[in-house]
């Protein structure tokens, strides 16, 4: 078998790059390890009549150029709307997230009314920066210190396409460098505020806490999607995130790309410094014109691509590249949903949040990261729930429900133990009674359990570290490092080999973007044009 283009994984991003050169008259075939399409943005009957969202979970950075560009509503992709999102406190307060400007204030000002006088001047900062992080995730990163002709040209082009950015350049550098509750406090005083804005910090996976130096880039990333396209806004998927990559597969399909499931890529095939084909499993060897990976910096070049066709400053900066994670999920099956004592109390007219964030104050968030750097599960983890079934009937049978929950602050590696069924139930206990420290007797409820640590996470969707960005979002690991300096314009040291997944710019979510600008480049090589017709 021969094909122009081969790519190795069928996540979102290799989906996404296959549809884009598919349409640009490119033969492209892609290997899957799994029996199925999506990588982490897959749908599951993990138990009978239950369908999860194993890993990834809400569609909020799709973005919406990528849907527009393959009509993905017309191509089995539904969004629902949900309510507002809620955040309670032990005490019996509470905030919803109304969409309704002065309804969002009244619920800051039950916490500071200082706090909510500064609400607008906080989201006015950040609508004035947000247009240019996102003009940014499209841009192909620069090399500006190879001194080379075309690379000054490359850059300059960069620098005039953001010349308009003024004096945000510095606001900027604070997103990137300042930790999220150092650059909250500039806004708001009350710990309430700065846990409910800041908390995240804590649920995106790396090794950060709120008041990490480098984590206030989290602020920014529930608004990198625009929602005010003919693509419309963000929010559940209708039958689970799987459909994301079913719909995008079907695009792919219909263009004429090929898929080969069930099998993996043992290595590269290359010659004379060139990629020219890959060999599976089972002993085949499959041509290609360019091989392009989906997968981690340090699977692509060091199991893939092999030390022995790199540079030792190539495999150095590949050692470095940091690819920890605190981060789990865990997926129930319930036959009730939580009933949250801080949200019943406030009757408000929709009967179940649309999702529910769980951290109490910095303080506890603080331990918690400190316990998970120290290689202890943490008594009172970050945790962000969604419930599914409460708004789409289809994943759950009648009376029953699915809960998801995205949590941070557990170790990798436990200190002086493993990670069994023993300390997963562990976890699983401490996560019910913090759940249940808002929603009693919910433990009560819950009739199966998927847990899934970082190194089960790692295992399942062949996530390096378990870490589901492929690599650390911090300074030294983005754009014209992200994965490695010299190598992150989605090229690499390979002739005809690239990269176009999370370990690439922009990063991980499920965005589409690594698997658009990785098409866009590899075009580009090839001397074709790049199919980014819009649908209006």
């Amino acid at each position: 078998m021969k094909y122009d283009a081969l790519i190795i994984g069928a996540g979102h991003n290799g989906l996404v790059c296959a549809a884009y050169l598919a349409r640009a008259g490119v033969k492209v075939c892609l290997v899957e390890r799994q029996p199925f399409v999506g990588g982490a943005a897959i749908t599951r009957e993990v138990w009978p009549g239950f369908k999860v969202s194993v890993a990834s979970y809400w569609m909020s950075l799709l973005q919406p150029k990528i849907m527009l560009d393959f009509d993905l509503l017309n191509n089995g992709l539904e969004v629902i709307s949900v309510p507002p999102s809620f955040h309670p406190f032990e005490d019996g307060r509470s905030l919803v997230y109304f969409a309704d400007e002065a309804q969002f204030l009244r619920e800051i000002a039950q916490f500071s009314e200082r706090d909510a006088a500064a609400y607008p001047k906080f989201t006015a900062h950040m609508a004035g920066l947000i247009p240019y992080v996102r003009r940014l995730l499209f841009e192909t990163p620069v090399d500006p210190s190879t001194g080379r002709v075309k690379d000054i040209r490359k850059t300059m082009a960069v620098a005039w396409r953001m010349k308009d950015i003024g004096r945000r350049v510095y606001d900027l550098w604070d997103l990137l460098t300042l930790s999220a509750h150092d650059y909250l406090r500039r806004w708001f005083e009350s710990d309430q505020m700065l846990t409910i804005l800041g908390s995240y910090a804590s649920g995106a996976a790396g090794v950060i806490s709120p008041k990490s130096p480098g984590s206030a880039y989290v602020l920014a990333r529930p608004l990198m999607r625009d929602n005010t396209t003919a693509a419309g806004g963000g929010g559940l998927v209708k039958g689970g995130m799987g459909a994301i990559s079913d719909a995008l597969w079907r695009v792919a399909s219909k263009a004429g790309a090929e898929l080969i499931t069930g099998h993996t890529v043992t290595r590269v095939d290359i010659r004379d410094g060139r990629a020219c084909g890959v060999v599976l499993d089972d002993g085949r060897r499959i041509e290609a014109g360019v091989v392009i990976s989906n997968t981690g910096a340090r699977a692509t070049y060091f199991d893939l691509i092999g030390k022995d066709h790199l540079t030792d400053h190539v495999v150095d900066q590949v050692e470095r590249h940091r690819t920890d994670s605190i981060a789990f999920k865990i997926n129930l099956a319930t036959k009730a949903l939580p009933r949250w004592t801080a949200y019943d109390s406030r009757r408000l007219n929709e009967p179940n949040p649309g999702s529910v964030t769980l951290a109490e104050n910095m303080d506890e968030l603080e331990e918690a990261f400190a316990m998970a750097r120290g290689g202890e599960i943490s008594r009172r983890p970050y945790l962000w729930i969604t419930t599914p079934s409460a708004f789409d009937p289809t994943v759950a049978p009648e009376g029953s429900h699915v809960v998801q929950i995205m949590g941070g602050h557990v170790p990798y590696k436990l200190k002086g133990r493993e990670w069994t069924e023993e300390t997963r139930q562990e976890l699983l206990d401490v996560v019910l009674s913090q759940i249940c420290r808002y929603a009693p007797g919910f433990d009560q409820d819950v009739l199966q359990a998927q847990i899934l640590t970082p190194p089960d996470i790692e295992k399942m969707f062949a996530m390096t570290g378990g870490h589901v960005h492929h690599g650390e979002m911090s300074l030294d690991q983005v754009f014209f490092r992200r994965p490695i300096a010299h190598y992150a314009d989605y090229r690499t040291p390979v002739k005809n080999m690239y990269l176009c997944g999370a370990a690439c710019h922009p990063g991980g979510g499920v965005t589409g973007v690594p698997g658009h600008n990785a098409a866009r480049e590899i075009l580009a090589d090839l001397g074709r044009k790049f199919p980014a017709a819009r649908l209006r």
